[in-house]
């Protein structure tokens, strides 16, 4: 079977909704025909010019990094910098590049779980789930139609809560209808009162698919006009968040821990607030910049926090209250583009994927 670019991004898209992306942020494709057939995929953390030379190398035609080559709008295509550089030789030579950013950071199975896994974390979960993603949907359905129209919304994306599907919450009742004289009823005659024995239902959907869900609904409904209504939640998703939490199979003190963390990261070094001479136990992970996370950290009761990008007065931050790590924003997120081969390979065995061999961490440590 031939894919085109377009069935990676949908599958990519999937993966790691882009509705789940920062503002600022810009996983997409950048640069490329979605309509091309892939010759092949490359994987890294970031889409450098080095990179863009392995993919010719290799001859593949699809780069798929984590961070975005392009963060800010370009106003012109010069080649004076590394940015304009890179998309310059990838259009040139009929390379595409897709970024999943901050969208993969926030799933459950994202960078931040493949960080957990590193650490052989125990029942891992998200530190900072979202809210505000979420919305209700209430539908009034005939019984005998019940069921086609709840299997319709589930198909869609709906009812899904955790690790439980096809969920809803129904009760039982009558609605009440007069048909006009031009309405094609389900049942009832124009001009007669109606009653209805009805189910009112109820089901949960990631805001993103309202549109999705809701013609799903309609298409399976038997009447003619659908009586139903979408709300927005401010629930937490705990599917969806910043970060993770979890716990070490046993406790290690502090310096054992820090030897783990660098073996298993493979780091050459780590920064870190002073020792409490306390053990480890329960530890919050974040890839890249997750000093935002540190309060969450310190109410999750965590004895140590991996991120990166610490800030010299952020360290004061800690307050003796746990063990704050930063082990560098590449060495935190490295590992991902293990994790997108590893999808993409399960879904797409066919398709050559290879792993870029380019160092592109521009920090060194001597």
């Amino acid at each position: 079977m031939e894919y085109k670019i377009r069935d990676i991004i949908s599958f990519l898209d999937q993966l790691a909704p882009p509705a789940y992306q920062e503002s600022y942020d810009n996983a997409r494709l950048i640069a490329g025909d979605p309509n091309q057939p892939v010759k092949g995929i490359l994987c890294s953390l970031d889409c450098t010019e080095e990179v863009i030379d392995e993919a010719i190398q290799l001859g593949v035609n699809l780069v798929v990094a984590h961070h975005p080559i392009v963060f800010k709008g370009l106003k012109s295509l010069t080649g004076k910098n590394y940015v304009e550089r890179t998309v310059i030789k990838a259009i040139k030579n009929d390379v595409a590049i897709f970024a999943i950013h901050t969208n993969l950071d926030h799933v459950a199975h994202g960078v931040n779980k493949r960080i957990a896994d590193r650490l052989s974390l125990l029942n891992p979960k998200i530190l900072q789930p979202k809210k505000g993603i979420l919305s209700k949907l209430t539908f009034f359905v005939p019984e005998d139609a019940k069921n086609q129209v709840l299997d319709a919304v589930y198909q869609a994306g709906a009812g899904q809560i955790g690790e439980y599907k096809n969920c809803s919450f129904q009760v039982n009742g009558m609605g009440t209808f007069t048909p006009s004289d031009a309405a094609n009823p389900y049942s009832g005659k124009a001009g007669v009162p109606s009653y209805e024995a009805e189910v009112r239902a109820e089901v949960i959907l990631p805001k993103y698919l309202s549109q999705k869900v809701v013609s799903a609904m309609k298409k399976s409904h038997p009447y003619e006009e659908v009586a139903f209504y979408l709300q927005d939640l401010e629930n937490e998703n705990q599917e969806v968040g910043a970060g993770m939490i979890g716990e070490l199979e046993s406790p290690m003190d502090e310096l054992d821990f820090l030897d783990y963390l660098k073996e298993r990261m493979n780091l050459q070094v780590v920064r870190h607030t002073a020792l409490r001479w306390k053990p480890i136990k329960k530890v919050a992970v974040c890839g890249g910049a997750g000093i935002f996370l540190l309060g969450d950290a310190k109410r999750h009761g965590a004895d140590a926090f991996v991120t990166a990008d610490v800030k010299y007065h952020e360290f004061f931050d800690a307050e003796g209250q746990l063990m704050l790590c930063d082990i560098g924003h590449y060495e935190s997120e490295i590992f991902t583009k293990e994790l997108l081969s590893e999808l993409l390979s399960q879904n797409f065995p066919n398709i050559a994927l290879y792993l870029t061999k380019v160092v592109t961490n521009p920090t060194s440590y001597r």
